[in-house]
């Protein structure tokens, strides 16, 4: 036809706009593909596979405690939990009703659970009511097509076998809480979340990286709105996603002797207390015990308010670890290190002897001796022996304080040990210019008469009394207290062994060493010493009683019976001992607050650990009339 052929000639151009256009966008579209594809190929399929499968975690169990005998101590046992998984529950309201009902819980209080996890991922489940019974259990089980969303769950919750013996020094695990989320996760350096158990005292803190182990991973299988299907345990599909087995912490064997630690606690039983024993050539702790204290299997199992609060109303404070977060005056057991002090500084010697008669005036002031008609004639040996105040202030009016202050940071007072546990405090030995820094004035010497009986500002745990002690007993070797024998992986290999670490060696001369036991052996084993009543067979015992004052009397009330006064302001009972005389093994340091005397509130509980020490090591050797007169 005519002018077709210009027609199409006159179209052609568009075509070939039309043609570019269009191939243009295919090339687009497979680069976009191939970007797809080949570029972010791993990344989608990564989104592909969350959609269909999810990571779920498996805890891993805590690694177990073990005492010096292979005793176990703290153990991993099974714990059932009734839980709410949100994204199963269909009528949330029937629901809560009759969990209500079968766990004896209110309606409000299993809301007030659920809002506190109202940001959580709806698959995730929600602890309702820890360590349910078997017959919740069971009513659970069978009513499960009736409470859509409401499972039982398996958990491994932490059992005490001593309950309340050495928990203090053990430690307890806990649910971590809102607060410590941010505190720990940026501490430990892993992500922490609610629901997640730490060790929050003693041992189970400060070692609750060695005893926490890694936890394993399921890979389950979830339909489009994230609800199980399966658990994939031949996962063949999905070859880089992979389950792991949950790899069990490890265990500590530690230095306590389970049979000391069950002594010492029963001794002081109806006591507000402690009691340490310590190996005097390693520094081991054999006992450290606490009283009163707490049941640590119901933090980790079941923590209910009755006894929450029952702990709350005690005012003797159960959950104080009276061992290393308590200091007290000394009293009377720092005279050995004063007794020392004095020799070494050539104050007194062997010979030296003072008049007691009851009181000592300096100044205007008369300072008393514990007996109010005197020692009479005493020299070192029998000051000790005795607890003669006066014979010590005759020292202290020749001595200058910080020289006693020397001898004693010598022994450890006033630092703090180092021992595996948190929160331990560090007494005090005063000073001159400590006093001057502290509270702006000069030191006088009316205090150094109070120090040098263990009095004034000299404070000390028991701890360092039992490790000061040691020192004594092995001629001056200071070793770190050391709660931990060895650590050993699941299948028994080896990881650490802890040897004895010794902090510093001081000078004595072997003498005056020598006079200062004698004195301590007389204190128990003489008619005359303070602590006669206690002594062993074969004179096993060394040691000294102390009492700590309160607070200061007046002259016309300092000798009325301690026994008599309102119990809070009755004296503090202590006493310092080792064993055996000759050859020492154990040292051991109680405190009984407001016990009034150490002879007869300390000193029992210090001769049963060691009875029952002899007894199970026979081998100690004890020789009769051990310390020459």
């Amino acid at each position: 036809m005519f002018g077709e052929e210009e027609i199409v000639k006159s179209h052609k151009p568009r075509a070939d706009q039309i043609v570019q256009v269009i191939l243009i966008c295919f090339s687009l579209l497979l680069m976009r593909l191939w970007y797809l594809q080949i570029v972010k190929g791993d990344m989608f399929y990564e989104y592909s596979l969350n959609n269909k499968i999810r990571k779920e975690s498996v805890d891993a169990p805590r690694g177990m405690m073990f005492s010096r005998n292979s005793k176990l101590l703290v153990n991993n046992v099974p714990r059932f939990d009734a839980v709410i998984i949100p994204q199963y529950v269909i009528e949330k309201k029937d629901v809560i009703k009759k969990l209500s009902t079968i766990l004896n819980i209110s309606e409000e209080e299993i809301n007030k659970i659920l809002r506190r996890y109202r940001g959580q991922a709806s698959y995730r489940s929600i602890t309702i009511k820890k360590n349910i019974s078997q017959k919740e259990l069971a009513i659970i089980e069978t009513e499960s097509e009736k409470i859509p969303g409401v499972r039982v769950e398996v958990y491994i919750s932490r059992e005490y076998s001593g309950n309340e013996i050495g928990a203090h020094l053990l430690g307890y695990i806990s649910e971590i809480s809102q607060t410590q989320l941010p505190r720990f996760s940026k501490r430990d350096r892993r992500n922490y979340k609610l629901g997640d158990f730490i060790g929050q005292t003693g041992l189970e803190e400060k070692f609750d990286s060695t005893l926490r182990g890694i936890d394993g991973r399921d890979i389950v299988e979830v339909d489009a709105k994230g609800r199980l299907r399966r658990v994939i345990k031949d996962n063949t599909l999905y070859e880089d996603i992979q389950n792991l087995p949950a790899i069990p912490g490890n265990n500590i064997r530690l230095t306590i002797d389970s049979d000391l630690q069950k002594i010492a606690y029963d001794a002081l039983e109806g006591k507000v207390g402690s009691a340490v024993a310590i190996d005097v050539n390693t520094g081991e702790i054999l006992a450290m015990v606490s009283r009163p204290s707490f049941d640590p299997s119901k933090f980790s199992r079941k923590l209910t308010t009755k006894y929450w609060n029952s702990i709350l109303e005690n005012e003797h404070n159960p959950m104080r670890d009276r061992s290393i977060q308590e200091h007290y005056a000394p009293g009377s057991t720092f005279k050995t290190i004063s007794a020392l002090a004095a020799l070494e500084e050539k104050i007194i010697d062997h010979d030296t002897e003072f008049e007691c008669n009851g009181a000592l005036k300096v100044g205007r002031r008369t300072f008393h001796c514990w007996k109010k008609s005197g020692h009479g004639k005493v020299n070192v040996v029998g000051a000790l022996r005795e607890s003669c105040d006066v014979f010590f202030y005759q020292i202290a009016k020749k001595m200058d304080v910080d020289d006693l202050a020397k001898y004693a940071k010598a022994f450890g007072v006033g630092s703090k040990t180092g021992i595996s546990l948190p929160r331990e405090v560090r007494g005090l030995m005063p000073t001159k210019e400590w006093k001057k820094k502290r509270y702006g004035r000069r030191w006088q010497k009316g205090e150094t008469l109070a120090t040098i009986i263990g009095q004034s500002y000299v404070l000390m745990t028991p701890l360092q009394l039992a490790n000061a002690y040691a020192m004594i007993a092995n001629g001056g070797v200071e070793y770190k207290p050391t709660l931990i024998k060895e650590i050993f992986s699941n299948n028994g290999d080896i990881l650490e062994k802890r040897e004895p670490e010794v902090v510093r060696k001081i000078t004595i001369n072997d003498e005056n060493l020598e006079v200062v036991k004698k004195g301590l052996y007389e204190v128990v084993n003489e008619r005359a010493g303070t602590a006669w009543w206690y002594k062993l067979p074969n004179g096993a015992i060394s040691g000294k009683t102390g009492t700590s004052q309160v607070i200061e009397f007046s002259a016309d009330k300092i000798y009325h019976k301690c026994e008599d006064r309102e119990y809070k302001y009755r004296h503090h009972g202590i006493f310092a001992s080792y064993a055996p005389s000759l050859n020492p093994k154990i040292a051991v340091a109680v405190v009984v607050e407001h016990g009034c005397h150490g002879s007869s509130a300390a000193a029992p509980v210090a001769k049963a650990i060691i009875k029952k020490y002899l007894e199970k090591y026979p081998s100690v050797n004890i020789v009769e009339n051990q310390v020459n007169d």
